[in-house]
């Protein structure tokens, strides 16, 4: 029945998107006769801009068989709770997307929809004074979540945040050491097909090594040397949705705030992230070559640094959409090889993760029964859709009046997809969830909100209850998450704790 199993993977390309895949193959196939090789040349960087991710890091962790504060130590890394979103509707504004719930249901009716009635009724008081993980967040506040919350105003996770070098060392590291996985350097210079199946065979270094293997990975960065290269899968651009197409980082002097979340600022012609780590803080300016010329852009970063600099600009340039396919013949392609979606809200690592568990879960024998390659393809595309759909969402909604690149943005004409779910919203507050959505409903919450996108009514089922009855319920709701933040630990002091990297 599991004739002609694979018996080789060779992975293209190291970094986070090469180590990432190789540890995980590695301890999931650990009892089974599959050599493993990561080959990658030394003189090739990564782009290493992506240093923020999402709570879904940590279910991988636990898979590889290493602890959050174990990572974090390693990589110089700290928590992150959330996203910060400045400027974005419109100059002066804020608001917080948490990585956790707001308020409490009841009688099968969302918060949100209480919330509403509540505002319709004069009731001023945000929605993030709802949120415990905003509260903890404007604080520069951390706890470790609970494991069985009395109710949902106790749910909220957390991610991690760290220097993507640094991680890439570190899974390296547990991989060849632990793991049994086998690392080549070199500069691969060409590519061989099988010529009856088409499948690749081979490839051929610059010293002449040849590397065979039963099962590709493609992990060499926006080349996509061999899913996009050697066997000429196209790419779908998305520029016409999300304009942003460069980006320059510089890492910057930490300023003695050790905030808690990932911070986005909207700019005139894009926007700016600050990422603060343990030895220094992460920026960066994503924006569209359209609107500003790249002297220009660095310009603008290095007038937003909050500390000294601590590298010259690093300069990216990228088409955020993916390929037409992400698996095709024998060769599966991960991170920059396979799409990009530009890090507003982080995605790139876990699509790394989850693009490694697909394979895991739809792994073939030599024979590559397409069926198998049609299913990855058709989940990897609706994962990127949908990812893609949320990020749409914050251009959309923008409120920056008289500046092209925004004004633009505000009359994009959207995927239906995305089009229903704002109608939908805009309604009555309705939240419409598709499949393989990677942000559920809280996170589109706290988008609508912040951007002002309010819907013209509410459920007619939260009048089951008064508005005296629910403005007692959340200012009970409001003194809980108060008793709660006070419980907790200032951020550089759980860091130093728990996972302080000493050495500089």
């Amino acid at each position: 029945m599991n004739a002609d199993p694979v018996r080789s993977i060779l992975i293209v390309g190291g970094g986070t998107a090469g180590w990432m895949a190789a540890a995980l193959l590695a301890r999931r196939l650990e009892r089974q006769p599959i050599s493993i090789t990561v080959v990658e040349s030394p003189d090739i960087g990564t782009v290493g801009v992506g240093e923020a991710t999402v709570p879904a890091i940590r279910d991988y962790f636990r898979a590889i068989g290493v602890t959050d504060y174990e990572v974090m130590k390693a990589t110089q890394g700290t928590l992150k709770l959330g996203v910060e979103f400045r400027d974005w509707a419109g100059p002066g504004s804020s608001f917080f997307h948490p990585f956790g719930l707001y308020g409490t249901s009841s009688r099968g009716v969302a918060f949100h929809q209480y919330w509403l009635k509540r505002r319709a009724e004069g009731d001023a008081s945000p929605l993030a004074d709802y949120s415990l993980c905003t509260e903890l967040a404007m604080r520069h506040h951390v706890m470790t979540p609970p494991d069985n919350p009395p109710n949902e105003l106790g749910v909220f996770d957390w991610a991690v945040q760290f220097d993507a070098g640094l991680y890439a060392r570190f899974l390296r590291d547990k991989a060849t050491r632990e793991l049994g996985v086998k690392h080549i350097e070199g500069l691969i210079v060409d590519t061989s097909l099988a010529p009856e199946s088409g499948n690749i065979a081979s490839v051929t270094l610059g010293d002449g090594r040849v590397l065979e293997a039963d099962l590709f990975v493609d992990c060499s960065g926006f080349r996509s040397l061999l899913l996009g290269g050697a066997l000429g899968v196209g790419y779908q651009d998305w520029i016409d949705w999300l304009p942003c197409d460069r980006a320059v980082a510089i890492p910057s002097e930490p300023d003695g705030s050790l905030a808690p979340f990932t911070r986005s600022t909207a700019l005139p012609a894009g926007w700016q992230w600050r990422i603060p780590l343990q030895h220094r803080v992460g920026n960066g300016y994503v924006y569209s070559s359209r609107h500003i010329s790249d002297d220009e852009a660095v310009a603008a970063l290095r007038a937003n640094l909050e500390g000294a600099a601590l590298a010259e600009p690093h300069l990216l340039r990228f088409r955020t959409g993916h390929r037409d396919r992400f698996w095709h013949r024998n060769c599966v392609a991960l991170g920059l090889a396979a799409g990009f979606l530009e890090p507003l809200e982080s995605t790139s690592i876990t699509l790394i993760q989850s693009g490694v568990e697909r394979l895991l879960a739809l792994f073939p024998n030599q024979h590559f029964d397409p069926a198998l390659a049609e299913e990855f393809n058709r989940i990897t595309m609706l994962e990127y859709a949908r990812i893609r759909d949320f990020l749409i969402l914050h251009y959309y909604g923008n409120g920056r009046i008289g500046e092209p690149m925004w004004d633009a943005c505000r009359a994009l004409d959207l995927p239906e997809a995305l089009a229903h779910k704002i109608r939908m919203f805009r309604s009555r507050g309705t939240m419409v969830r598709y499949e393989w959505e990677s942000f559920q409903d809280p996170s589109w919450l706290s988008m609508f909100v912040g951007l002002g996108m309010l819907p013209d009514a509410y459920d007619p089922l939260a009048d089951h209850f008064s508005g005296e009855q629910l403005e007692g319920a959340m200012l009970r709701m409001r003194e809980a998450i108060a008793k709660t933040v006070a419980l907790s630990t200032p951020h550089a002091e759980f860091i130093d704790r728990h996972c302080a990297n000493r050495q500089g």
